[in-house]
Protein backbone atom coordinates (compact mmCIF):
# COMPACT_ATOMS: atom_id res chain seq x y z
CA UNK A 1 0.00 0.00 0.00
CA UNK A 2 1.52 3.29 -0.90
CA UNK A 3 2.08 5.96 1.74
CA UNK A 4 -0.60 8.77 1.81
CA UNK A 5 1.86 11.90 3.30
CA UNK A 6 -0.17 14.76 3.85
CA UNK A 7 2.12 17.88 3.09
CA UNK A 8 0.08 20.27 5.62
CA UNK A 9 0.63 17.99 8.29
CA UNK A 10 4.02 16.17 8.27
CA UNK A 11 7.09 18.58 8.34
CA UNK A 12 10.70 17.63 8.95
CA UNK A 13 11.41 19.16 11.89
CA UNK A 14 7.75 18.97 13.14
CA UNK A 15 7.76 15.94 15.31
CA UNK A 16 9.15 12.85 14.72
CA UNK A 17 10.71 11.74 11.43
CA UNK A 18 8.95 10.22 8.50
CA UNK A 19 9.65 6.42 9.00
CA UNK A 20 11.63 4.59 6.21
CA UNK A 21 8.41 3.37 3.97
CA UNK A 22 7.53 6.98 3.32
CA UNK A 23 11.22 7.70 2.08
CA UNK A 24 10.74 4.60 -0.54
CA UNK A 25 8.10 6.84 -2.66
CA UNK A 26 8.63 8.97 -5.66
CA UNK A 27 6.02 11.20 -5.58
CA UNK A 28 7.27 13.48 -8.14
CA UNK A 29 8.77 10.77 -10.44
CA UNK A 30 5.31 9.15 -10.24
CA UNK A 31 3.29 11.89 -11.45
CA UNK A 32 5.15 12.54 -14.68
CA UNK A 33 5.15 8.31 -15.26
CA UNK A 34 1.31 8.44 -14.95
CA UNK A 35 1.13 11.79 -17.49
CA UNK A 36 4.00 9.85 -19.85
CA UNK A 37 1.75 6.68 -19.64
CA UNK A 38 -1.54 8.28 -20.53
CA UNK A 39 -0.63 9.22 -23.95
CA UNK A 40 -1.21 12.99 -23.94
CA UNK A 41 -1.93 14.90 -26.96
CA UNK A 42 -0.42 18.38 -26.25
CA UNK A 43 -1.20 21.32 -28.32
CA UNK A 44 0.89 23.48 -25.69
CA UNK A 45 4.31 23.58 -24.84
CA UNK A 46 6.97 22.43 -24.62
CA UNK A 47 6.91 22.56 -28.39
CA UNK A 48 8.07 18.94 -28.84
CA UNK A 49 4.67 17.88 -27.33
CA UNK A 50 6.39 15.12 -25.26
CA UNK A 51 5.89 13.14 -28.66
CA UNK A 52 9.20 11.31 -29.39
CA UNK A 53 8.13 9.80 -32.68
CA UNK A 54 6.57 13.09 -33.63
CA UNK A 55 7.65 16.49 -32.50
CA UNK A 56 10.43 14.97 -30.35
CA UNK A 57 11.52 12.94 -32.89
CA UNK A 58 14.81 14.89 -33.14
CA UNK A 59 15.39 15.04 -29.28
CA UNK A 60 14.42 11.14 -29.37
CA UNK A 61 17.32 10.73 -31.35
CA UNK A 62 20.01 12.00 -29.52
CA UNK A 63 18.74 11.30 -25.89
CA UNK A 64 16.14 8.27 -26.06
CA UNK A 65 12.33 8.59 -26.28
CA UNK A 66 11.68 8.71 -22.05
CA UNK A 67 13.49 12.29 -22.14
CA UNK A 68 10.95 13.76 -24.27
CA UNK A 69 7.93 12.05 -22.69
CA UNK A 70 8.84 13.06 -19.32
CA UNK A 71 10.13 16.69 -19.89
CA UNK A 72 6.48 18.13 -18.86
CA UNK A 73 5.40 21.91 -18.58
CA UNK A 74 4.87 23.36 -14.88
CA UNK A 75 1.19 23.67 -13.82
CA UNK A 76 -0.31 20.70 -14.27
CA UNK A 77 -3.44 19.26 -12.08
CA UNK A 78 -1.95 15.99 -10.43
CA UNK A 79 1.67 16.81 -10.65
CA UNK A 80 2.78 20.77 -9.56
CA UNK A 81 -0.47 21.84 -8.81
CA UNK A 82 -3.38 21.86 -5.97
CA UNK A 83 -2.46 21.38 -1.97
CA UNK A 84 -0.89 17.92 -1.61
CA UNK A 85 0.65 18.00 -4.75
CA UNK A 86 3.22 15.04 -5.83
CA UNK A 87 5.71 18.32 -6.23
CA UNK A 88 4.81 19.29 -2.65
CA UNK A 89 5.02 16.05 -1.54
CA UNK A 90 8.48 15.44 -2.80
CA UNK A 91 9.63 18.59 -1.20
CA UNK A 92 8.46 17.00 2.43
CA UNK A 93 9.74 13.60 1.51
CA UNK A 94 13.38 15.77 0.65
CA UNK A 95 13.25 17.93 3.85
CA UNK A 96 12.37 14.46 5.91
CA UNK A 97 15.57 13.62 4.17
CA UNK A 98 18.10 16.27 4.67
CA UNK A 99 16.56 17.11 8.43
CA UNK A 100 15.02 20.14 6.97
CA UNK A 101 11.97 22.53 8.30
CA UNK A 102 10.95 22.82 4.23
CA UNK A 103 13.10 22.33 0.95
CA UNK A 104 12.51 23.81 -2.32
CA UNK A 105 13.96 22.40 -5.35
CA UNK A 106 16.10 24.73 -7.41
CA UNK A 107 16.66 23.93 -11.32
CA UNK A 108 18.41 27.07 -11.96
CA UNK A 109 21.62 25.66 -9.87
CA UNK A 110 22.95 25.86 -6.48
CA UNK A 111 23.75 29.88 -7.65
CA UNK A 112 19.64 29.89 -7.36
CA UNK A 113 19.81 29.07 -3.89
CA UNK A 114 22.79 30.99 -3.24
CA UNK A 115 20.94 34.66 -4.88
CA UNK A 116 17.73 33.27 -3.21
CA UNK A 117 19.45 33.10 0.23
CA UNK A 118 20.77 36.55 -0.07
CA UNK A 119 17.32 38.13 -0.99
CA UNK A 120 15.63 36.19 2.27
CA UNK A 121 18.23 36.86 4.85
CA UNK A 122 17.84 41.18 4.09
CA UNK A 123 14.51 40.59 5.61
CA UNK A 124 16.72 40.37 8.87
CA UNK A 125 18.51 43.28 8.31
CA UNK A 126 21.60 44.88 5.45
CA UNK A 127 24.83 44.01 6.92
CA UNK A 128 25.68 40.45 6.21
CA UNK A 129 29.28 38.87 7.53
CA UNK A 130 30.75 36.62 4.73
CA UNK A 131 33.45 34.20 4.90
CA UNK A 132 35.89 35.77 1.40
CA UNK A 133 35.92 32.28 0.25
CA UNK A 134 32.22 32.56 -0.96
CA UNK A 135 31.07 31.63 -4.31
CA UNK A 136 30.30 34.39 -6.84
CA UNK A 137 26.85 33.72 -6.97
CA UNK A 138 26.66 34.85 -3.19
CA UNK A 139 28.11 37.87 -3.90
CA UNK A 140 25.70 38.77 -6.79
CA UNK A 141 22.83 38.15 -4.48
CA UNK A 142 24.85 40.61 -1.98
CA UNK A 143 24.43 43.00 -5.15
CA UNK A 144 21.32 42.40 -6.13
CA UNK A 145 19.97 42.73 -2.24
CA UNK A 146 21.73 45.55 -1.63
CA UNK A 147 23.07 43.84 1.53
CA UNK A 148 26.15 45.59 3.15
CA UNK A 149 28.72 42.45 3.37
CA UNK A 150 31.63 42.36 5.84
CA UNK A 151 34.60 39.63 5.37
CA UNK A 152 36.23 37.12 7.53
CA UNK A 153 39.09 35.28 6.14
CA UNK A 154 39.28 31.45 5.80
CA UNK A 155 41.78 28.82 6.78
CA UNK A 156 44.81 28.69 3.92
CA UNK A 157 46.79 25.96 2.98
CA UNK A 158 49.71 28.31 1.82
CA UNK A 159 51.63 25.45 0.35
CA UNK A 160 49.08 23.92 -1.81
CA UNK A 161 47.11 27.26 -2.34
CA UNK A 162 43.63 25.81 -0.73
CA UNK A 163 41.03 27.65 1.16
CA UNK A 164 39.07 25.75 3.66
CA UNK A 165 36.97 27.34 6.23
CA UNK A 166 36.38 29.03 9.85
CA UNK A 167 36.62 28.03 13.46
CA UNK A 168 33.99 29.20 15.83
CA UNK A 169 36.53 31.01 17.73
CA UNK A 170 37.71 32.86 14.59
CA UNK A 171 33.71 33.83 13.55
CA UNK A 172 33.14 35.03 17.27
CA UNK A 173 36.26 37.61 16.65
CA UNK A 174 34.94 39.10 13.69
CA UNK A 175 31.17 39.13 14.89
CA UNK A 176 32.15 40.88 18.00
CA UNK A 177 34.41 43.52 16.17
CA UNK A 178 31.69 43.86 14.03
CA UNK A 179 29.52 44.41 17.21
CA UNK A 180 32.25 46.99 19.08
CA UNK A 181 31.92 49.27 16.42
CA UNK A 182 28.21 49.63 15.84
CA UNK A 183 27.85 47.26 12.72
CA UNK A 184 25.52 44.82 14.00
CA UNK A 185 25.19 41.61 11.47
CA UNK A 186 22.06 39.79 10.77
CA UNK A 187 23.38 36.97 8.83
CA UNK A 188 26.86 35.01 8.17
CA UNK A 189 27.79 33.64 5.16
CA UNK A 190 30.01 30.30 5.60
CA UNK A 191 31.26 27.71 3.20
CA UNK A 192 31.54 23.80 4.16
CA UNK A 193 32.59 21.74 2.94
CA UNK A 194 35.33 23.00 0.99
CA UNK A 195 35.94 21.95 -2.66
CA UNK A 196 38.74 19.52 -1.53
CA UNK A 197 36.59 18.04 0.98
CA UNK A 198 37.18 20.15 4.49
CA UNK A 199 34.30 20.20 6.90
CA UNK A 200 33.76 23.00 9.56
CA UNK A 201 32.23 22.62 12.66
CA UNK A 202 28.89 24.24 11.26
CA UNK A 203 27.24 23.50 14.97
CA UNK A 204 29.53 25.49 16.54
CA UNK A 205 29.39 28.35 13.76
CA UNK A 206 25.89 28.14 14.28
CA UNK A 207 26.07 28.77 18.28
CA UNK A 208 28.16 31.49 17.99
CA UNK A 209 25.98 33.29 14.89
CA UNK A 210 23.02 32.79 17.18
CA UNK A 211 24.58 34.04 20.30
CA UNK A 212 24.87 37.44 18.16
CA UNK A 213 21.27 37.44 16.48
CA UNK A 214 22.44 36.38 13.00
CA UNK A 215 21.35 33.96 10.93
CA UNK A 216 23.82 31.26 9.73
CA UNK A 217 23.26 30.35 5.96
CA UNK A 218 25.92 27.69 4.66
CA UNK A 219 27.04 27.62 1.68
CA UNK A 220 26.92 23.36 1.34
CA UNK A 221 27.31 22.81 -1.93
CA UNK A 222 29.70 20.29 -1.83
CA UNK A 223 28.10 18.37 0.76
CA UNK A 224 24.52 17.50 -1.02
CA UNK A 225 25.14 13.93 0.08
CA UNK A 226 26.26 14.77 4.02
CA UNK A 227 24.05 12.56 6.72
CA UNK A 228 23.10 9.89 4.48
CA UNK A 229 26.12 7.14 5.69
CA UNK A 230 27.72 6.77 9.06
CA UNK A 231 31.13 7.58 7.61
CA UNK A 232 30.21 11.14 6.11
CA UNK A 233 29.31 14.37 8.41
CA UNK A 234 26.15 15.30 9.25
CA UNK A 235 23.45 17.40 6.85
CA UNK A 236 24.15 20.89 8.16
CA UNK A 237 20.16 21.42 8.59
CA UNK A 238 20.34 18.83 11.33
CA UNK A 239 23.44 20.93 13.00
CA UNK A 240 22.34 24.41 13.69
CA UNK A 241 21.96 25.98 9.92
CA UNK A 242 19.46 27.97 9.03
CA UNK A 243 19.66 27.93 5.15
CA UNK A 244 21.74 25.46 3.29
CA UNK A 245 22.39 25.71 -0.21
CA UNK A 246 22.43 21.89 -0.94
CA UNK A 247 23.86 21.17 -4.64
CA UNK A 248 22.82 18.05 -5.55
CA UNK A 249 23.90 17.46 -8.44
CA UNK A 250 27.30 17.20 -7.60
CA UNK A 251 27.62 14.29 -5.35
CA UNK A 252 24.48 13.43 -4.33
CA UNK A 253 23.40 12.06 -8.13
CA UNK A 254 20.81 14.03 -9.27
CA UNK A 255 21.11 16.03 -12.83
CA UNK A 256 23.19 18.73 -13.50
CA UNK A 257 22.13 22.06 -13.00
CA UNK A 258 19.47 20.40 -10.17
CA UNK A 259 19.65 21.69 -6.39
CA UNK A 260 17.97 21.89 -3.29
CA UNK A 261 17.61 24.70 -0.81
CA UNK A 262 17.03 23.67 2.86
CA UNK A 263 15.37 25.95 5.70
CA UNK A 264 16.76 24.83 8.86
CA UNK A 265 14.20 24.20 12.24
CA UNK A 266 15.59 26.81 13.93
CA UNK A 267 14.75 30.25 15.88
CA UNK A 268 15.02 31.82 12.20
CA UNK A 269 12.70 29.84 10.33
CA UNK A 270 9.26 31.77 10.62
CA UNK A 271 10.71 35.05 9.68
CA UNK A 272 12.44 33.14 6.93
CA UNK A 273 10.08 31.65 5.62
CA UNK A 274 8.00 33.83 3.77
CA UNK A 275 10.79 35.54 2.34
CA UNK A 276 12.22 32.27 0.83
CA UNK A 277 8.82 31.23 -0.81
CA UNK A 278 8.78 34.82 -2.56
CA UNK A 279 12.80 35.34 -3.23
CA UNK A 280 12.24 31.22 -5.01
CA UNK A 281 9.53 33.09 -6.99
CA UNK A 282 11.77 35.89 -8.16
CA UNK A 283 14.90 33.79 -8.63
CA UNK A 284 13.30 30.65 -10.34
CA UNK A 285 12.21 30.09 -14.27
CA UNK A 286 8.58 30.15 -14.78
CA UNK A 287 9.76 26.95 -17.10
CA UNK A 288 11.11 24.85 -14.73
CA UNK A 289 12.23 21.44 -16.05
CA UNK A 290 10.39 18.56 -14.82
CA UNK A 291 13.17 16.23 -16.08
CA UNK A 292 15.52 18.23 -13.78
CA UNK A 293 12.84 18.14 -10.85
CA UNK A 294 12.12 14.85 -11.03
CA UNK A 295 15.85 13.75 -10.72
CA UNK A 296 16.00 15.92 -7.55
CA UNK A 297 13.21 13.04 -6.59
CA UNK A 298 14.97 10.61 -7.85
CA UNK A 299 18.34 11.44 -6.39
CA UNK A 300 16.43 12.05 -2.36
CA UNK A 301 15.13 8.18 -2.85
CA UNK A 302 18.37 6.62 -3.70
CA UNK A 303 20.46 8.24 -0.93
CA UNK A 304 17.34 7.58 1.58
CA UNK A 305 17.30 4.10 0.66
CA UNK A 306 20.75 3.69 -0.41
CA UNK A 307 22.91 3.31 2.56
CA UNK A 308 24.73 0.41 1.60
CA UNK A 309 25.57 2.22 -2.05
CA UNK A 310 27.24 4.84 -0.47
CA UNK A 311 29.57 2.69 2.04
CA UNK A 312 30.63 1.00 -1.42
CA UNK A 313 31.74 4.56 -2.99
CA UNK A 314 33.45 5.74 0.40
CA UNK A 315 34.94 2.25 0.36
CA UNK A 316 36.44 2.55 -3.21
CA UNK A 317 37.52 6.30 -2.65
CA UNK A 318 39.38 4.70 0.94
CA UNK A 319 40.90 1.87 -1.52
CA UNK A 320 41.90 5.04 -3.86
CA UNK A 321 43.86 7.02 -1.03
CA UNK A 322 45.22 3.28 -0.26
CA UNK A 323 46.74 2.84 -3.55
CA UNK A 324 47.93 6.38 -3.87
CA UNK A 325 50.06 6.43 -0.58
CA UNK A 326 51.21 2.93 -2.14
CA UNK A 327 52.21 4.13 -5.50
CA UNK A 328 55.64 6.55 -4.58
CA UNK A 329 54.21 9.04 -6.63
CA UNK A 330 51.76 11.07 -5.21
CA UNK A 331 50.39 12.13 -1.56
CA UNK A 332 46.90 12.40 -0.14
CA UNK A 333 46.46 15.89 0.84
CA UNK A 334 44.05 15.13 3.09
CA UNK A 335 46.21 13.16 5.21
CA UNK A 336 47.80 16.50 6.73
CA UNK A 337 43.93 18.19 6.78
CA UNK A 338 44.73 17.64 11.22
CA UNK A 339 47.22 20.91 10.73
CA UNK A 340 44.30 23.34 10.52
CA UNK A 341 41.74 24.20 13.47
CA UNK A 342 38.88 24.85 11.14
CA UNK A 343 38.69 21.21 10.02
CA UNK A 344 36.49 18.63 12.23
CA UNK A 345 35.97 16.31 9.63
CA UNK A 346 36.78 15.42 5.68
CA UNK A 347 34.53 14.18 2.86
CA UNK A 348 35.82 10.64 2.29
CA UNK A 349 34.68 11.07 -0.99
CA UNK A 350 36.63 13.87 -2.39
CA UNK A 351 40.63 12.85 -2.76
CA UNK A 352 42.90 15.82 -3.16
CA UNK A 353 46.42 14.17 -4.44
CA UNK A 354 49.39 16.20 -4.10
CA UNK A 355 51.26 16.10 -7.78
CA UNK A 356 54.05 17.84 -6.72
CA UNK A 357 56.93 15.25 -6.57
CA UNK A 358 56.21 14.76 -10.38
CA UNK A 359 57.87 18.47 -11.02
CA UNK A 360 55.00 19.38 -12.98
CA UNK A 361 52.04 21.42 -11.98
CA UNK A 362 48.26 19.73 -11.11
CA UNK A 363 47.01 21.96 -14.85
CA UNK A 364 49.69 19.51 -16.24
CA UNK A 365 48.81 16.33 -14.82
CA UNK A 366 45.25 16.79 -14.90
CA UNK A 367 45.08 17.75 -19.09
CA UNK A 368 47.70 14.33 -19.84
CA UNK A 369 44.83 12.29 -17.97
CA UNK A 370 41.99 14.00 -19.31
CA UNK A 371 43.11 14.48 -23.79
CA UNK A 372 45.92 11.16 -23.30
CA UNK A 373 43.45 9.00 -21.42
CA UNK A 374 39.88 10.11 -20.85
CA UNK A 375 40.14 10.31 -17.44
CA UNK A 376 38.55 13.75 -15.79
CA UNK A 377 39.64 15.06 -12.55
CA UNK A 378 37.55 17.80 -11.20
CA UNK A 379 39.83 20.69 -10.97
CA UNK A 380 43.69 20.92 -10.59
CA UNK A 381 45.90 23.96 -8.96
CA UNK A 382 49.75 24.22 -9.11
CA UNK A 383 50.73 21.26 -6.80
CA UNK A 384 46.81 19.27 -6.80
CA UNK A 385 44.31 17.57 -8.40
CA UNK A 386 41.08 16.25 -7.04
CA UNK A 387 39.11 13.42 -7.60
CA UNK A 388 35.28 13.34 -6.56
CA UNK A 389 33.48 10.46 -6.46
CA UNK A 390 29.81 10.44 -6.28
CA UNK A 391 27.86 9.36 -3.46
CA UNK A 392 26.53 6.52 -5.44
CA UNK A 393 29.08 6.09 -8.02
CA UNK A 394 31.69 3.38 -8.57
CA UNK A 395 34.73 4.49 -10.20
CA UNK A 396 37.46 2.19 -11.99
CA UNK A 397 40.10 2.43 -9.75
CA UNK A 398 42.52 -0.07 -12.37
CA UNK A 399 41.33 2.47 -15.17
CA UNK A 400 42.49 5.46 -13.03
CA UNK A 401 45.68 3.83 -11.26
CA UNK A 402 47.01 3.12 -14.40
CA UNK A 403 46.41 6.48 -16.36
CA UNK A 404 48.02 8.38 -13.03
CA UNK A 405 50.96 6.01 -13.12
CA UNK A 406 51.40 6.74 -16.77
CA UNK A 407 51.26 10.31 -16.46
CA UNK A 408 53.71 9.78 -13.61
CA UNK A 409 55.95 8.03 -15.58
CA UNK A 410 56.16 10.33 -18.52
CA UNK A 411 56.23 13.62 -16.23
CA UNK A 412 59.84 11.81 -13.97
CA UNK A 413 61.07 10.45 -17.78
CA UNK A 414 60.71 13.71 -19.02
CA UNK A 415 62.73 15.20 -16.07
CA UNK A 416 65.47 12.37 -16.35
CA UNK A 417 65.96 13.08 -19.92
CA UNK A 418 66.52 16.69 -19.33
CA UNK A 419 68.97 16.38 -16.60
CA UNK A 420 66.46 18.30 -14.38
CA UNK A 421 64.98 17.39 -10.99
CA UNK A 422 61.17 17.77 -9.17
CA UNK A 423 60.95 21.39 -9.21
CA UNK A 424 59.70 23.28 -6.19
CA UNK A 425 56.35 24.46 -6.91
CA UNK A 426 55.85 28.11 -7.22
CA UNK A 427 54.13 30.31 -3.82
CA UNK A 428 52.01 33.10 -4.21
CA UNK A 429 52.13 35.87 -1.48
CA UNK A 430 49.91 35.71 1.44
CA UNK A 431 46.41 36.39 0.79
CA UNK A 432 45.81 40.52 0.97
CA UNK A 433 43.60 41.60 4.00
CA UNK A 434 39.92 43.01 2.64
CA UNK A 435 40.44 46.91 2.24
CA UNK A 436 37.82 49.10 3.77
CA UNK A 437 34.23 48.84 1.99
CA UNK A 438 33.53 52.61 0.83
CA UNK A 439 30.32 51.98 -1.44
CA UNK A 440 27.14 49.45 -1.05
CA UNK A 441 28.19 46.80 -3.55
CA UNK A 442 25.31 47.83 -5.50
CA UNK A 443 25.13 51.12 -5.48
CA UNK A 444 29.22 50.48 -7.09
CA UNK A 445 28.66 48.02 -9.62
CA UNK A 446 25.84 50.27 -11.06
CA UNK A 447 27.76 53.21 -10.64
CA UNK A 448 29.25 54.93 -13.76
CA UNK A 449 33.21 53.56 -14.10
CA UNK A 450 36.40 53.90 -15.60
CA UNK A 451 39.65 51.87 -16.48
CA UNK A 452 42.48 52.97 -14.88
CA UNK A 453 46.42 51.62 -14.55
CA UNK A 454 47.30 49.97 -11.44
CA UNK A 455 49.18 52.74 -10.10
CA UNK A 456 46.35 55.50 -10.22
CA UNK A 457 44.11 51.83 -8.50
CA UNK A 458 45.12 52.36 -5.38
CA UNK A 459 43.05 54.07 -3.04
CA UNK A 460 39.94 53.72 -5.48
CA UNK A 461 36.61 51.92 -5.22
CA UNK A 462 36.65 49.10 -7.21
CA UNK A 463 33.36 48.36 -8.96
CA UNK A 464 34.19 44.91 -10.10
CA UNK A 465 34.65 41.24 -8.48
CA UNK A 466 37.96 40.11 -8.93
CA UNK A 467 39.41 36.31 -7.65
CA UNK A 468 42.75 35.07 -7.83
CA UNK A 469 43.31 31.23 -8.28
CA UNK A 470 44.37 29.42 -6.84
CA UNK A 471 42.99 29.49 -3.83
CA UNK A 472 39.99 31.32 -5.77
CA UNK A 473 39.18 33.82 -3.24
CA UNK A 474 37.51 37.13 -4.19
CA UNK A 475 40.06 39.50 -3.66
CA UNK A 476 38.04 42.69 -3.97
CA UNK A 477 34.26 43.53 -4.77
CA UNK A 478 32.11 46.37 -5.55
CA UNK A 479 32.29 49.52 -3.66
CA UNK A 480 35.82 47.97 -1.91
CA UNK A 481 38.53 50.56 -1.66
CA UNK A 482 41.93 49.01 -3.80
CA UNK A 483 44.49 48.44 -1.93
CA UNK A 484 48.49 48.76 -3.01
CA UNK A 485 48.62 45.17 -1.06
CA UNK A 486 45.78 43.44 -3.50
CA UNK A 487 47.25 45.37 -6.62
CA UNK A 488 50.72 43.55 -6.28
CA UNK A 489 48.99 40.41 -5.24
CA UNK A 490 46.99 39.54 -8.40
CA UNK A 491 49.62 40.63 -10.13
CA UNK A 492 51.95 38.42 -9.17
CA UNK A 493 49.23 35.46 -8.87
CA UNK A 494 48.73 36.57 -12.57
CA UNK A 495 52.10 36.50 -13.92
CA UNK A 496 52.57 32.78 -12.79
CA UNK A 497 52.38 30.22 -14.87
CA UNK A 498 49.46 28.75 -13.04
CA UNK A 499 47.76 31.89 -11.65
CA UNK A 500 45.02 33.35 -13.02
CA UNK A 501 42.13 36.82 -11.73
CA UNK A 502 39.36 35.67 -13.01
CA UNK A 503 37.10 39.48 -13.35
CA UNK A 504 40.22 41.36 -14.44
CA UNK A 505 39.79 43.89 -16.81
CA UNK A 506 43.31 42.48 -18.90
CA UNK A 507 45.00 39.13 -18.44
CA UNK A 508 48.22 40.91 -16.46
CA UNK A 509 45.80 42.87 -14.31
CA UNK A 510 47.42 46.10 -15.35
CA UNK A 511 43.80 47.89 -15.40
CA UNK A 512 41.34 48.04 -12.84
CA UNK A 513 37.74 48.99 -13.49
CA UNK A 514 37.01 51.69 -10.76
CA UNK A 515 34.03 54.09 -9.39
CA UNK A 516 34.22 57.56 -11.49
CA UNK A 517 35.28 59.98 -9.49
CA UNK A 518 32.61 62.70 -9.94
CA UNK A 519 35.00 65.20 -9.13
CA UNK A 520 37.66 64.52 -12.36
CA UNK A 521 34.35 63.59 -14.46
CA UNK A 522 34.58 64.93 -17.95
CA UNK A 523 31.37 67.53 -18.33
CA UNK A 524 28.79 66.23 -21.00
Amino acid sequence: MKTSINAAGIRAGEGARMDAVAQQEMPYVDAIKRYAAAGPENVMVPGHGCNPTGGGAHLAEVFGPRVVELDVPLMLDGIDLGENSPMEQARVLAADAWGAKRTWFLTNGASQGNRTAAFAVRSLGERVLMQRSSHSSFTDGVLLAGLLPAFVKPSVDEAHGIAHGLTPAALDDALREEHAAGREVSSVYVVSPSYFGSTADVAGLAAVAHSYGAALIVDGAWGAHFGFHPDLPESPARLGADLVISSTHKLAGSLTQSAMLHLGDTEFADRLLPFVDRAFTMTASTSASGILTGSLDAARHALANGEAQVGESIRLAEEFRARLRASGHFSVVSDHFDAFDDIVETDPLRIPIDVSALGESGHWVRDRLTNDHHVYFEMSTATTIVAVFGALATPDLDRIMAALETVANEALAAKAAAGAEATVPEKFPSLPDAGTLRMLPRAAFFSEAELVPAAEAVGRISADTLAAYPPGIPNLVPGEEITAETVGFLQAVAASPTGHVRGAADASVSMFRVVRDPLTATAN
